[in-house]
């Protein structure tokens, strides 16, 4: 089974998150989490440390991460992880493929013509909402 993940980044306010502008299929041009591939016999939340780094350069001493949830794509043979965490302090992004940029975390992520992942986004979001005290540490 092939495994992906995608990362919930607060700021150390906790107003905004971190997006990405897709610059490739699927859902190009559309806003979306940072993540990516775990590789084979990677840990799971090294691959999330590891993407997150790679992607926008906040490191383990900037965030603790918690697996939030986690969806299994039946059909595609592939398991998507998603984490959360928010910065314990302001930090310089570095982009790797990707824009990078922070949207209000109260902007409307049900937004498919705007967001990726068809609402799901929107739906992690609340799930956050939901048991904040739990995820964001």
């Amino acid at each position: 089974m092939k495994k992906l993940n995608v990362i919930m980044v607060f700021n150390n306010k906790e107003d905004k998150i971190l997006m990405c502008k897709r610059t490739k299929e699927p859902y190009k041009g559309k806003l979306n989490l940072v993540g990516g591939k775990v590789e084979k016999g990677e840990d799971e939340l090294q691959a999330a440390y590891r993407e997150l780094e790679e992607e926008t350069g906040i490191s383990k001493n900037d965030i603790i991460l918690t697996n939030l949830m986690n969806f299994d794509y039946k059909l595609q043979d592939m398991e998507l992880e998603v984490y959360v965490g928010k910065l314990n302090k302001e930090v310089k992004l570095v982009e790797e493929i990707n824009k990078l940029l922070w949207v209000d975390k109260n902007d409307n992520f049900f937004d498919i013509e705007k967001y990726a992942g068809e609402g799901n986004i929107g739906h992690m979001l609340k799930q956050v909402e939901i048991y904040k005290d739990e995820v964001i540490k």
